[in-house]
């Protein structure tokens, strides 16, 4: 009966452990290529944008999917579509990493020359998933700003000219909260742009760790 006892003993005692470790494991951060996940969720100010579709866009449309923000330009000649192509080419991927929708915004930090129009055509080549947003300078650098993005605008009597603007991706999780950012790469004679084997690893993790942790 002593034997019968102890044996039950030693069964709880490794379940208990298993269980311990298992949740121990399962509520660590996962290991990332690069990105960073923020310490905790970060507010994105209201904001009022106009979209691709001719709609206009407030914060209400960062709610109930994953978001991938980056800052851009119809006419940039290497970044924007570089990066735009590479999300396209991962683009299966990336949508089916969670149950919630995923949609990749590109900013357009250009209001001078990218109208609705423009910025309509540049989005519609890329297909399901993409969607463009813009406002002029006013509104657009605070939100721009907000999120930990950054872009110069060109003296008003320039015509031909270059944006200055950051390569990195916010992601923003369903509540509308930025949660992480993947973090371009920067390798010698390479642009530098965000590596999409990366963000797709990383994305896939993250999307699982979050909803998990979130109670998305």
């Amino acid at each position: 009966m002593k034997r019968l006892g102890g044996l039950i003993l030693m069964v709880a005692i490794a379940v208990a452990g298993a269980y311990t470790y298992l949740h121990f494991t399962s509520s660590q951060s996962p290991v990332l290529e690069s990105a960073r996940i923020y310490d905790n969720p970060r507010t994105i100010a209201p904001f009022q944008l106009e979209g691709s579709d001719g709609e206009d866009v407030s914060l209400s449309a960062l709610e109930g999917q994953w978001t991938m923000l980056f800052t851009g330009y119809t006419f940039c000649p290497d970044i924007c579509p570089t990066t735009m192509a590479q999300l396209k080419s991962r683009w299966q991927d990336i949508a089916a990493a969670s149950d919630y929708p995923v949609q990749v915004w590109m900013i357009s930090v250009d209001p001078q020359r990218d109208d609705i129009d423009r910025l309509a055509m540049y989005i519609d080549f890329f297909g399901e998933g993409f969607y463009g947003v813009r406002a002029e300078h006013k509104e657009l650098y605070p939100f721009v700003r907000n999120i930990g993005l950054m872009y110069s605008i060109p003296d008003e009597d320039e015509e031909n000219y270059l944006v200055n603007h950051s390569s990195a991706i916010i992601l923003v999780n369903p509540r509308g909260e930025q949660q992480a950012i993947f973090r371009p790469s920067h390798e010698l004679g390479e642009l530098a742009v965000v590596n999409p084997n990366h963000l797709v690893n990383d994305f896939q993790k993250m999307a699982r760790y979050l909803e998990r942790e979130l109670q998305l």
